[in-house]
Protein backbone atom coordinates (compact mmCIF):
# COMPACT_ATOMS: atom_id res chain seq x y z
CA UNK A 1 0.00 0.00 0.00
CA UNK A 2 1.19 3.47 -0.64
CA UNK A 3 1.99 5.86 1.92
CA UNK A 4 -0.03 9.05 1.97
CA UNK A 5 2.35 12.11 3.00
CA UNK A 6 2.29 15.75 2.00
CA UNK A 7 4.79 17.97 -0.61
CA UNK A 8 6.88 18.64 1.46
CA UNK A 9 8.06 15.43 3.19
CA UNK A 10 7.97 14.07 -0.20
CA UNK A 11 10.06 16.98 -1.49
CA UNK A 12 12.68 15.52 0.91
CA UNK A 13 13.43 12.37 -0.97
CA UNK A 14 14.75 13.85 -3.37
CA UNK A 15 18.83 14.41 -3.00
CA UNK A 16 21.22 16.24 -4.69
CA UNK A 17 22.65 14.68 -7.74
CA UNK A 18 19.57 12.74 -8.04
CA UNK A 19 17.67 11.86 -11.62
CA UNK A 20 14.51 12.58 -11.66
CA UNK A 21 12.08 11.69 -14.26
CA UNK A 22 8.88 14.27 -13.87
CA UNK A 23 5.57 13.57 -16.36
CA UNK A 24 3.73 16.03 -17.90
CA UNK A 25 3.99 17.88 -21.50
CA UNK A 26 4.04 21.68 -21.66
CA UNK A 27 2.81 21.54 -17.74
CA UNK A 28 0.12 19.33 -18.80
CA UNK A 29 0.02 16.55 -16.13
CA UNK A 30 2.94 18.40 -14.38
CA UNK A 31 2.98 17.79 -10.60
CA UNK A 32 2.92 21.00 -9.90
CA UNK A 33 2.54 20.63 -6.03
CA UNK A 34 5.95 18.59 -5.88
CA UNK A 35 7.79 20.69 -8.03
CA UNK A 36 6.88 23.85 -5.79
CA UNK A 37 8.06 21.89 -3.05
CA UNK A 38 11.34 20.71 -4.56
CA UNK A 39 11.86 24.51 -5.37
CA UNK A 40 11.30 25.71 -2.13
CA UNK A 41 13.73 23.10 -0.30
CA UNK A 42 16.25 24.01 -3.27
CA UNK A 43 17.86 21.06 -3.60
CA UNK A 44 20.99 21.34 -5.90
CA UNK A 45 22.38 19.80 -8.64
CA UNK A 46 19.65 17.39 -10.04
CA UNK A 47 19.44 15.61 -13.33
CA UNK A 48 16.18 16.14 -15.35
CA UNK A 49 14.04 13.86 -17.41
CA UNK A 50 11.23 15.24 -19.08
CA UNK A 51 9.50 15.46 -22.97
CA UNK A 52 9.80 19.58 -22.37
CA UNK A 53 11.04 21.89 -19.87
CA UNK A 54 7.37 23.47 -19.72
CA UNK A 55 6.92 26.89 -19.04
CA UNK A 56 9.29 29.62 -16.99
CA UNK A 57 6.35 29.73 -14.44
CA UNK A 58 4.97 26.62 -14.76
CA UNK A 59 5.66 22.83 -14.51
CA UNK A 60 9.65 21.47 -14.76
CA UNK A 61 10.62 25.15 -15.79
CA UNK A 62 10.56 26.54 -12.47
CA UNK A 63 13.01 24.43 -11.42
CA UNK A 64 15.34 25.46 -14.33
CA UNK A 65 14.86 29.14 -13.36
CA UNK A 66 15.82 28.31 -9.77
CA UNK A 67 18.90 26.80 -11.03
CA UNK A 68 18.34 23.55 -9.30
CA UNK A 69 18.88 21.26 -12.45
CA UNK A 70 22.90 20.53 -14.19
CA UNK A 71 21.82 18.74 -17.09
CA UNK A 72 18.54 17.12 -18.69
CA UNK A 73 17.70 14.57 -21.08
CA UNK A 74 14.78 16.33 -23.29
CA UNK A 75 12.98 16.54 -26.61
CA UNK A 76 11.93 20.56 -26.61
CA UNK A 77 13.06 23.83 -24.54
CA UNK A 78 11.30 26.09 -27.47
CA UNK A 79 8.68 27.29 -24.49
CA UNK A 80 11.32 28.08 -21.97
CA UNK A 81 13.42 30.99 -22.38
CA UNK A 82 15.58 29.90 -18.84
CA UNK A 83 16.61 26.68 -20.42
CA UNK A 84 17.70 28.60 -23.20
CA UNK A 85 19.41 31.01 -21.76
CA UNK A 86 21.51 28.22 -19.26
CA UNK A 87 21.94 25.97 -22.24
CA UNK A 88 23.43 28.42 -24.58
CA UNK A 89 25.94 30.38 -21.18
CA UNK A 90 27.05 26.48 -20.91
CA UNK A 91 25.61 26.07 -16.89
CA UNK A 92 23.07 23.50 -18.53
CA UNK A 93 24.16 20.54 -20.03
CA UNK A 94 21.21 18.98 -22.75
CA UNK A 95 20.64 15.77 -24.14
CA UNK A 96 18.30 15.95 -26.85
CA UNK A 97 16.17 13.62 -28.03
CA UNK A 98 13.50 12.48 -30.69
CA UNK A 99 10.38 12.25 -28.62
CA UNK A 100 9.32 8.74 -29.56
CA UNK A 101 13.25 7.73 -28.87
CA UNK A 102 12.69 9.66 -25.54
CA UNK A 103 10.25 7.87 -24.24
CA UNK A 104 10.57 4.52 -26.09
CA UNK A 105 14.33 4.85 -23.58
CA UNK A 106 12.01 5.54 -20.66
CA UNK A 107 9.64 2.57 -21.52
CA UNK A 108 12.58 -0.12 -22.02
CA UNK A 109 14.01 1.18 -18.74
CA UNK A 110 10.72 0.35 -17.10
CA UNK A 111 10.28 -3.13 -19.07
CA UNK A 112 13.71 -4.06 -17.84
CA UNK A 113 15.28 -4.19 -21.86
CA UNK A 114 18.82 -3.10 -22.22
CA UNK A 115 17.66 -0.85 -24.80
CA UNK A 116 16.07 -1.13 -28.42
CA UNK A 117 17.08 -0.28 -32.03
CA UNK A 118 15.84 3.00 -33.96
CA UNK A 119 16.43 3.98 -37.47
CA UNK A 120 15.94 7.73 -36.34
CA UNK A 121 18.79 9.55 -36.93
CA UNK A 122 20.59 7.27 -39.25
CA UNK A 123 22.63 9.14 -41.89
CA UNK A 124 23.44 12.29 -40.02
CA UNK A 125 26.13 13.57 -37.78
CA UNK A 126 24.44 11.70 -34.69
CA UNK A 127 26.94 8.44 -36.25
CA UNK A 128 29.59 10.46 -34.79
CA UNK A 129 28.18 9.45 -31.16
CA UNK A 130 26.17 6.92 -31.38
CA UNK A 131 26.12 2.54 -31.62
CA UNK A 132 25.67 1.31 -35.21
CA UNK A 133 23.98 -1.55 -35.34
CA UNK A 134 23.08 -3.46 -38.57
CA UNK A 135 20.30 -6.10 -39.15
CA UNK A 136 19.18 -7.57 -42.65
CA UNK A 137 21.61 -4.79 -44.37
CA UNK A 138 19.71 -1.53 -42.85
CA UNK A 139 21.61 0.37 -39.67
CA UNK A 140 20.21 1.14 -36.70
CA UNK A 141 21.27 3.20 -33.72
CA UNK A 142 21.47 1.36 -30.16
CA UNK A 143 19.55 3.75 -27.65
CA UNK A 144 20.33 2.86 -23.99
CA UNK A 145 17.25 3.32 -21.25
CA UNK A 146 16.62 6.10 -19.07
CA UNK A 147 15.97 5.20 -15.31
CA UNK A 148 15.75 7.41 -12.82
CA UNK A 149 16.19 7.79 -8.80
CA UNK A 150 12.89 9.36 -8.31
CA UNK A 151 9.58 9.85 -10.57
CA UNK A 152 7.21 12.75 -10.27
CA UNK A 153 3.81 11.67 -11.99
CA UNK A 154 0.45 13.36 -12.13
CA UNK A 155 -3.24 11.66 -11.78
CA UNK A 156 -6.30 12.57 -12.08
CA UNK A 157 -7.32 9.79 -9.47
CA UNK A 158 -5.42 7.48 -7.34
CA UNK A 159 -7.06 4.66 -4.02
CA UNK A 160 -5.26 4.27 -1.04
CA UNK A 161 -3.24 1.36 -2.66
CA UNK A 162 -1.55 3.60 -5.01
CA UNK A 163 -3.41 2.75 -8.00
CA UNK A 164 -3.41 5.73 -10.64
CA UNK A 165 -6.24 6.64 -13.34
CA UNK A 166 -4.74 9.94 -15.81
CA UNK A 167 -6.68 12.25 -17.30
CA UNK A 168 -6.77 13.03 -21.45
CA UNK A 169 -2.69 14.20 -22.43
CA UNK A 170 -1.89 13.65 -18.36
CA UNK A 171 -1.51 9.97 -19.71
CA UNK A 172 1.22 10.73 -22.21
CA UNK A 173 4.19 10.18 -20.37
CA UNK A 174 3.82 9.86 -16.78
CA UNK A 175 2.30 6.03 -16.66
CA UNK A 176 6.09 5.62 -18.10
CA UNK A 177 7.88 7.74 -15.63
CA UNK A 178 6.15 5.38 -12.91
CA UNK A 179 7.60 2.18 -14.43
CA UNK A 180 11.34 3.54 -14.86
CA UNK A 181 12.11 5.36 -11.32
CA UNK A 182 13.35 3.66 -7.77
CA UNK A 183 10.97 5.86 -5.97
CA UNK A 184 7.90 6.86 -7.42
CA UNK A 185 5.53 9.12 -6.02
CA UNK A 186 2.08 10.42 -7.48
CA UNK A 187 0.25 13.94 -6.85
CA UNK A 188 -2.89 13.27 -6.72
CA UNK A 189 -5.96 15.26 -7.47
CA UNK A 190 -9.03 12.71 -5.61
CA UNK A 191 -8.04 9.61 -3.13
CA UNK A 192 -10.33 7.19 -2.73
CA UNK A 193 -10.78 4.18 -0.95
CA UNK A 194 -9.35 0.78 -2.83
CA UNK A 195 -11.54 -0.85 -4.28
CA UNK A 196 -13.38 2.40 -5.46
CA UNK A 197 -11.90 3.22 -9.16
CA UNK A 198 -12.71 1.03 -12.22
CA UNK A 199 -9.71 -1.78 -13.02
CA UNK A 200 -10.59 -1.10 -16.88
CA UNK A 201 -9.53 2.42 -16.30
CA UNK A 202 -6.11 2.01 -13.68
CA UNK A 203 -3.00 2.62 -16.17
CA UNK A 204 -0.33 2.39 -13.08
CA UNK A 205 -0.78 -0.02 -10.84
CA UNK A 206 -0.04 0.41 -7.25
CA UNK A 207 2.84 -1.88 -6.66
CA UNK A 208 5.16 0.85 -8.59
CA UNK A 209 3.59 3.94 -6.47
CA UNK A 210 5.40 3.98 -3.06
CA UNK A 211 3.87 7.33 -2.21
CA UNK A 212 0.66 9.59 -2.90
CA UNK A 213 0.03 13.15 -2.28
CA UNK A 214 -2.82 15.39 -1.93
CA UNK A 215 -2.70 17.97 -4.74
CA UNK A 216 -4.17 21.39 -3.25
CA UNK A 217 -4.88 24.34 -5.65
Amino acid sequence: MAKIIDAKEAASLVKEHDRILCGGFLASGAAENLIDALVAQNTPNLHLCVICTDFPDRGVGKLIVNKQIKSAQTSHIGTNKATQEQYNAGTLKIEFNPQGTFVERIRTAGAGLGGFLTPVGVGTILENEKELIEVDGKKFFLERPISGDVALIRAAKGDKSGNLVYSKTAQNSNPLMAMAAKIVIAEVDEIVETGELDPDLIATPGLLVDYIVQHKD
